[in-house]
């Protein structure tokens, strides 16, 4: 089984002197291709800050992190910011759609921002909105949906890339239990039947459990 993700004795830490704070405590961990992996911790343990250190968004840390044979610290920002577009969709707790767009356009937006061949795109778009279940909803702009809805499109969005690692910080976290379960159901068929990686971050054992593994973070140390 090929390993996707390496956590090799990862330290972060926040402040300075008297005021640090010690995030993470030597963290080990890693993710094969193709699973779906859930970080689970208490609020404070160090799990978004370990999310964002994989998707290379915070690169002040010690130790080694490995992503798609990438070692990331010490890349150049070119090639950081080319891993982080093409091998990683990211999915947050706010839906960050752009308000005076529609639902087709925020999820192509970033490959419009890209310069990328927009034609190509677009014959993916149709897939994607059926896999999000919003095709009927794709002239739709954000206003009218509800939040389940909006996390769907920034869902479409992630995935219009086709990246090899989806990366999500509590995505359910400003959802209702059946608009949860629904965006869990959602990742769990793109892992199946795309084989994408997913590795998500929540405190809700519930949805935790869609996941095939399930990593327990507490206090800055995986347990």
């Amino acid at each position: 089984m090929d390993t996707i993700i390496t956590v090799d004795s990862v330290k972060k830490s926040f402040g300075k002197g008297d005021t640090k704070v010690d995030v993470l405590k030597g963290v080990n961990m890693s993710v094969t291709k193709g699973e779906f992996v859930s970080l689970m911790g208490q609020s404070g343990s160090g799990k978004s800050t370990l999310l964002y250190l994989i998707g290379g968004l915070d690169m002040d840390y010690e130790g080694d992190i490995v992503v798609c044979g990438n070692k990331l610290k010490g890349l150049k920002d070119k090639k950081l910011s080319e891993i982080r577009l093409k091998e990683i969709g990211f999915i947050f707790q706010f839906y960050n759609l752009v308000q005076n767009l529609n639902v087709e356009d925020n999820i192509l937006l970033p490959a419009a921002v890209a310069g990328k061949d927009m034609g190509e795109y677009r014959k993916k778009l149709d897939e994607i909105l059926d896999i999000v279940e919003l095709a009927d909803k794709r002239k739709s702009m954000p206003s009218q949906l509800s939040g389940g809805q909006q996390q769907r499109v920034a869902i479409a969005r992630a995935l219009l890339g086709e990246p090899s690692i989806i990366l999500a910080d509590e995505p359910t976290g400003n959802l209702d239990k059946e608009s949860g379960m629904k965006i869990m159901e959602i990742f769990s068929k793109i892992n199946k039947e795309k084989g994408m990686t997913i590795l998500q971050v929540t405190h809700n054992e519930e949805y935790a459990k869609y996941g095939n593994r399930i990593v327990h973070l507490e206090s800055g140390e995986i347990r």
